[in-house]
């Protein structure tokens, strides 16, 4: 079975990331990719902080940018669509599909933009974190069961904070009782589940999302893509290493990466 090195969570200056398509692909070439798949953000009506403002732009750049380096990577034009505002799937190569907000009384409210916003997560539940995690969870998987997105993002974003700012998930098993039934839930779509480096990037996690726990009822049955929710190209791929040998130690032996049009499985 091939080796691969890949990675379709990507970000550029054309949503929050700070590094411009063609640098990014640049970098990719030089760190040996085999494939490269861009994930800009999703228009959020009800949130434009960090989505995408011009996204026909974007689909033109990207698939200029497929034929120009046609010869020296495979490129794919992804998208990823939180879970609240779908986008035309038919215009994208794959969707990263991600839950970013719990709404509460008509109010969207963001979950990983800080602890100021995270803590007014908390205030709409009324301090309640497993009322939180409930609500979270069981939207987040209403929409996974009926969209099917190519990759589930980031599926338990909500302890973003809980390794530097927070003690609430990790440390109750009340939570953990909501997010097994959850993921196991999510497992019945058949969609595959992204490990996401993103947050070891950022020194706010040492291991990837999901957590451990979560992966190893993954790993009977599910299939994972490796990600680096990648916002500055030096940053692609990161930790990639690192998180194979700790997929092999849960049990995992193969990952999944988009080449020549398909999902393969390769070794990890």
């Amino acid at each position: 079975m091939m080796n691969m090195l890949a990675d379709f969570h990507v970000h550029s200056t054309y949503c929050d990331g700070k590094s411009p398509l063609e640098e990014t692909i640049e970098t990719a070439i030089k760190k040996g990719f085999d494939s490269i798949g861009f994930s800009g953000h999703g228009t959020t009506e009800y949130d434009m902080r960090y989505c995408m403002k011009d996204m026909p732009s974007y689909i033109a750049e990207v698939n200029f940018l497929k034929e120009k380096y046609k010869d020296r990577i495979q490129i794919y034009l992804g998208v990823e669509e939180d879970s609240y505002a779908p986008v035309d799937r038919n215009a994208f190569d794959y969707i990263i599909g991600s839950s970013h907000y719990v709404i509460r009384n008509g109010i969207y409210y963001p979950v990983d933009s800080g602890m100021e916003r995270f803590n007014k997560c908390l205030e709409a539940f009324d301090g309640n974190h497993l009322e939180f995690a409930e609500s979270y969870y069981s939207s987040f998987c209403n929409y996974i069961a009926v969209r099917k997105p190519d990759i589930i993002g980031h599926f338990d974003l909500i302890t973003k904070y809980e390794e530097t700012d927070t003690d609430l998930f990790f440390r109750d098993e009340g939570y953990w009782k909501i997010a097994d039934k959850y993921v196991a839930e999510a497992l019945k779509s058949g969609c595959f589940f992204e490990v996401n480096t993103g947050a070891i990037a950022r020194e706010l996690r040492t291991t990837p999302y999901p957590h451990e726990r979560l992966l190893r009822i993954i790993r009977d049955g599910g299939r994972i893509v490796l990600s680096s929710d990648c916002h500055y190209a030096p940053n692609l791929a990161f930790k990639f290493d690192e998180t194979k040998a700790f997929l092999k130690d849960i049990g995992f032996r193969t990952a999944y990466a988009l080449y020549e049009g398909k999902f393969k499985e390769y070794s990890i």
